[in-house]
């Protein structure tokens, strides 16, 4: 039987975005800054690797505010807080450090301003997820939220002249648009954004993984099960023609199985994905004969953001 080239399409981007970047080297420097214990409230992005590996270097991570000591050291997570936790945190003496992605900040301030001028905010986005319950807490009375397309019959408006949608910024491009074509159908009035809200790594991203899983088998994204960007690019590589597409955590978490048959397999990771998780899926692919691997480009990310300024200020000082 002739031998089959198995090879691997490595998409590019993947893996860490700037705002992703920006809140783990925040936990890092500020532990490097002031020492253990640093405490985070919320998995400061959603990846069980870099949790584990802050966790081991100090950082404490906490379901909410009331569980840090007075006093000490907070950092807000990527995904973004509700004004009420800033107030939960001065009440408690914290001295906090906001890591809350600057382009999660942006649509905070969307809400604030369209709330200030009357609107119904439709917020498309999974109900739970905690960006999500960030953004709504910026204006609760205005904010309702739409969990996809099969959601829009639900919703209701006191005003159809005056709504306005704003969306997590994790979510599916393709899924996304669909939910506000529905939206527009019931409210032909309904205002866009000031410009778009799924972030320019979430995107990136799914571009990629289009271009990989229509070439592939099978595609692996390496990501946390709780990754709401990770899971998309999943769904997004089922759409664009991989036959299979696996989440995995760790290179172990690969069945064989999944490999029968198989001549290319498509990899990628998530926003909140070290690279040396990625190396660790390609080992193990080479273990199975995967030893031809390709990277594939489709757009030159070039993003990086400040660290939060309160840290800045306090390295600067040092």
């Amino acid at each position: 039987m002739e031998h089959m080239t198995r090879r691997v399409l490595l998409a590019k981007p993947r893996g860490y975005c700037a705002g992703v970047d920006r809140a783990v080297q925040a936990v890092e420097r500020a532990l490097e800054r002031y020492g253990a214990p640093i405490y985070v409230r919320k998995q400061i992005v959603h990846n069980v690797h870099v949790v584990k590996t802050l966790e081991e270097r100090g950082a404490v991570f906490v379901e909410e505010t009331d569980e840090v000591p007075e006093g000490a050291i907070v950092v807000f997570s990527a995904h973004g807080v509700a004004p009420v936790v800033h107030e939960e945190a001065a009440g408690l003496a914290l001295r906090t450090i906001d890591a809350t992605c600057p382009l999660v900040t942006k649509v905070h301030k969307e809400a604030r301003r369209f709330a200030a001028d009357d609107y119904d905010i439709l917020l498309i986005g999974h109900e739970g997820h905690e960006e999500v319950i960030g953004t709504s807490g910026e204006a609760p009375e205005h904010i309702k939220l739409v969990d996809g397309p099969d959601d829009v019959a639900n919703v209701r408006v006191r005003d159809p002249e005056k709504v306005v949608w704003l969306s997590q910024t994790t979510l599916s491009v393709d899924e996304t648009k669909a939910t506000v074509e529905a939206l527009r159908a019931r409210f032909p009035k309904l205002i866009d954004p000031p410009s778009d809200d799924i972030c320019y790594a979430t995107q990136n991203r799914q571009v990629a993984v289009k271009e990989i899983a229509a070439e592939s088998q099978l595609v692996i994204v390496v990501g946390s099960e709780n990754s709401s960007n990770s899971k998309r690019l999943v769904e997004v590589a089922k759409d664009h023609g991989a036959d299979a597409a696996y989440l995995v955590d760790y290179a172990e978490q690969i069945d064989p199985a999944w490999l029968d048959g198989v001549g290319t397999v498509g990899l990628t990771s998530g926003a909140s994905v070290p690279e040396e998780l990625i190396e660790g899926v390609l080992a193990r692919l080479g273990e199975f004969g995967f030893d031809t691997v390709e990277e594939v480009e489709s757009v030159r990310e070039r993003m990086i953001f400040a660290l939060p300024h309160e840290l800045r200020r306090d390295l600067r000082s040092a």
